[in-house]
């Protein structure tokens, strides 16, 4: 079977910057308090030296190697019986979620999701919640009620 074709929206790369943005400040925080105790205790250099090449990694894989690839990997596609969802960074995840199962669908949207004009579609089963992140909003919202429509004619055929 085929890899699902949709993909999430390409502004959802800047989102997740922000959040390596945001992820890389909280480190860098911990650096300066670091730096500050090392200069102020005449403490070896060796942990400033050790953190600065952390954050300089964590930049560059945060900020700007992990969100492109996660971005490549996440795509999903919704047919007649199922939902199909990939994504993963080293561990490449496909689920296939029934539409039998699905019992509502929901979309999220927060400050920054917000924003970018962008929201998340929550897919509830009885065991599970799957979600399918960063997508357009007008798209979201297209996909929610189809999920719903094909969730209740699903249902029917049971």
């Amino acid at each position: 079977m085929n890899e699902p074709t949709q993909r999430i929206s390409i502004r959802a790369l800047t989102l997740w910057r922000i959040h390596g943005m945001i992820q890389a400040g909280i480190v860098s925080l911990i650096a300066i308090g670091i730096g500050i105790l090392t200069y102020k205790f005449d403490w070896s250099l060796w942990p400033m030296i050790v953190i600065s090449i952390v954050l300089a990694l964590e930049i560059i894989f945060f900020i700007f190697v992990i969100p492109a690839v996660r971005w490549k990997r996440w795509r999903y596609e919704v047919r007649d019986q199922e939902i199909e969802l990939q994504y993963g960074f080293f561990i490449v995840t496909r689920t296939l979620v029934p539409m039998v199962r699905v019992q509502h669908v929901d979309t999220e949207q927060g400050p920054l999701l917000r924003k970018y004009r962008l929201a998340t579609i929550s897919i509830s089963t009885a065991a599970t919640i799957h979600k399918v992140p960063a997508l357009d909003q007008q798209e979201a919202e297209e996909l929610r009620h189809s999920i719903s429509s094909l969730a209740r004619v699903a249902e029917d055929d049971v």
